[in-house]
């Protein structure tokens, strides 16, 4: 897992090349450490990602900002409650 300190989100968790559920696990998993209001950027290349990453922090009580598509790989934008 490799987290990286940025100004437009607080943390990047980086699963690229990770098959799922290990991008959802890391993503509860780091969740757990962060403070209310911070964002986690997600980078993941799983397909399986994009269809339950919502529904999963929709459940966990998170705000899913959505997400966005890069050179490769997606981008999903989570806020901690």
């Amino acid at each position: 897992m490799k987290l990286f300190f940025t100004t437009m989100w607080d943390y990047t968790l980086d699963c690229r090349g990770l098959s799922c559920p290990m991008p959802l696990l890391k993503t509860y998993k780091t969740l757990a450490t962060m403070r209310s209001g911070e964002i986690l950027e997600l980078w993941g290349t799983d397909p399986g990602t994009k269809n339950d990453i919502e529904m999963a922090m929709t459940k966990a009580g998170e705000e899913y900002l959505g997400f966005r598509e890069d050179a490769g790989f997606t981008r999903y934008f989570i806020k901690k409650r």
